[in-house]
């Protein structure tokens, strides 16, 4: 990359924005800037001239789970993009088609210049101005300033058709739905047929899905429900496209996460619009006791596991970990639901 700014100078970028987590950016391509004179005779001749200025961004990384694809992608291209009303091209690094695919809707409605893969890429294009790389703050997950706005424009791109919940009274007939999302391989239910069944004795519609990579058919599902809940995970990303005052019920696996469980989606939620309840398993509602006796580490001492490094931390709590939710306890998690439908 060229720039004819004053100067001379150049520097590397990875236009990815978890700029501080070395594992993601390991993979990222590395762009090289570098400032030289106008007219310079260094200055390689373009083969594109366009109008309009492009935004660079890796979908490497992480983007491939679906909590990282918004908080790391999605949600930074909408903040950087979102001024120039779709006149901005996209130069994407890392491109994975998968990826474009599930996500295309949203990035039609934020440029409407067709994808340039630029690690593929031998043309020398160039731009009146250029955004290389997306930005993320560190502390927060799932954020932009404009939250609200960011919402409505999920639903404008999905044409979703509820923005508010349900709202319950006493002479309610209409039953709210219950949104379970039911993983398969770790930190799955065991008991899901019990929570389903309990669900229902309190007066739910309830429905039970493991996420898909249609994101069309996934928000529509999820804007279609009242009360979404699930173990940690990316699953729960979806709470996005949930109805205003909807309610999120995150189950918090042991390992004491409940600073991830809080970051990743508690805040988030809040600022979404949406209702938070939290229910934290005990060490009988964990696979992990049927693996490790009593008075080992892993029930005993998680904090030290999570100072060995995230690989020793999600190899135990993340990997290994199923819940079987003691349905009369989690019952009072859901009757909190319908309480704050009511309210």
């Amino acid at each position: 990359m060229f720039s004819s700014q004053v100067g001379n100078a150049s520097w590397t970028i990875k236009p990815y924005a978890r700029k501080n987590d070395g594992n993601a950016m390991e993979s990222i391509t590395n762009f090289t800037v570098k400032v030289i004179p106008e007219k310079a005779e260094t200055m390689p001749k373009c083969t594109k001239v366009h109008t309009v200025p492009a935004i660079v961004f890796s979908v490497g990384g992480y983007a491939g789970n679906n909590f990282h694809a918004f908080a790391d992608v999605i949600i930074p291209l909408y903040t950087a993009s979102r001024e120039f009303n779709r006149e901005v091209r996209f130069l994407v690094a890392n491109k994975r088609s998968q990826w474009t695919t599930k996500f295309q809707q949203l990035l039609d409605k934020l440029s409407r210049y067709e994808i340039i893969d630029i690690d593929h890429d031998n043309q020398i294009h160039c731009f009146p101005s250029m955004i290389v790389g997306l930005k993320k703050e560190d502390r927060k997950e799932l954020h932009t300033d404009g939250m609200q706005d960011f919402i409505h424009f999920l639903r404008s791109s999905y044409s979703l058709e509820r923005s508010t919940a349900i709202k319950l009274t006493n002479s309610s007939t209409k039953r709210p739905r219950l949104l379970i999302v039911a993983r398969q391989k770790t930190r799955a239910f065991t008991n899901v047929k019990d929570v389903v069944d309990a669900a229902g004795e309190l007066g739910f519609e309830v429905i039970v899905t493991e996420m898909n990579a249609n994101m069309a058919e996934v928000s529509r599902l999820v804007n279609s429900c009242d009360v979404m809940m699930g173990v940690h995970g990316a699953g729960l990303t979806n709470m996005v496209f949930l109805p205003e005052d909807g309610v999120v019920i995150q189950v918090v696996p042991l390992g004491k996460m409940e600073w991830l469980a809080k970051t990743c989606y508690g805040e988030p939620s809040k600022a979404m619009g949406l209702k938070y309840l939290e229910y934290k398993i005990s060490e009988g509602e964990s696979t992990l006791i049927d693996q490790y006796p009593h008075n080992h580490q892993v029930f005993l001492d998680p904090i030290t596991i999570q100072r060995n490094g995230w690989a020793a931390f999600k190899s135990i709590y993340m990997d290994k970990q199923n819940v079987m939710l003691d349905v009369v306890k989690f019952k009072e998690r859901l009757s909190k639901a319908l309480q704050l439908l009511h309210e």
